[in-house]
């Protein structure tokens, strides 16, 4: 099996050269960029299996590099930055990042959820789940969402989250959410499901005030809803 390659984006060389040591050690290949523009030429020529992406950088916000590269592709982003206040990691969560790491941290963290992140992306066991007559239909093998016959791109936490409550006849709290699609491990707001949730429905739903797939528990969390 080959080893993963991992595209760290930061302006600052200090902080690349240690989080590049750190993941060296854990037999990662590493790719590096200190602006957007030489990130995105790398993503697009290279075939990268995660990306640790700072959002302050010299010419490209990250945040418009995490929405370019999500409009094709469903590739693990944890977003680096010094924002610490609340809105901010919920915005990196709305749009399509995994996971969400502040300035300073320490490295062997850093690895940790470098380790959660990708073992989240690993591929299920291969199985077809059919709803509403194929109306959606998920591939856990292929780590594929067809809706309406056309494929749809969840981040890997997108599709973890479907997938537990597809597969589960049960009402989930945001809290459970959270610690069986991003480990308990994290320091998280419960929020943050709201987000991949609201990302979810505006993917698969045709009508994301009124979800037929995903449906709302008032004052308790979430279930699904297909058949």
């Amino acid at each position: 099996m080959k080893n993963k390659n991992i595209l760290i984006v930061d302006d600052e060389r200090k902080i690349v050269e240690v989080i590049e040591a750190y993941l060296e050690k854990e037999n990662y290949n590493i790719l590096k960029a200190y602006n957007g523009n030489d990130a995105l030429k790398i993503f697009h020529k290279e075939d990268i299996d995660l990306i640790l992406l700072d959002l302050m950088l010299p010419d490209i916000k990250g945040e418009d590099i995490c929405k370019e590269i999500r409009e094709e592709s469903e590739v693990p982003i944890i977003m680096l930055t010094a924002k610490v206040q609340e809105d901010d990691i919920l915005n990196g969560f709305s749009i399509g990042s995994d996971d969400y790491i502040t300035k300073p941290f320490s490295p062997r963290q850093l690895v940790a959820r470098v380790n959660a992140v990708l073992k989240r992306s690993v591929k299920c066991k291969e199985e077809i789940l059919s709803f509403n007559q194929g109306d959606l239909i998920i591939d856990t093998g292929n780590y594929e969402v067809v809706k309406g016959g056309e494929k749809i791109n969840l981040t890997a936490t997108e599709f973890k989250i479907l997938l537990i409550l597809a597969t589960n006849n049960k009402v989930f709290t945001r809290g459970e959410l959270l610690d069986r699609s991003m480990g308990d491990d994290l320091e998280v707001y419960d929020r943050v499901i709201d987000s991949h949730i609201k990302n979810i429905r505006q993917k698969i739903e045709i009508n994301s005030k009124k979800p037929s797939y995903i449906k709302t528990v008032h004052g308790i969390g979430y279930k699904f809803g297909g058949e």
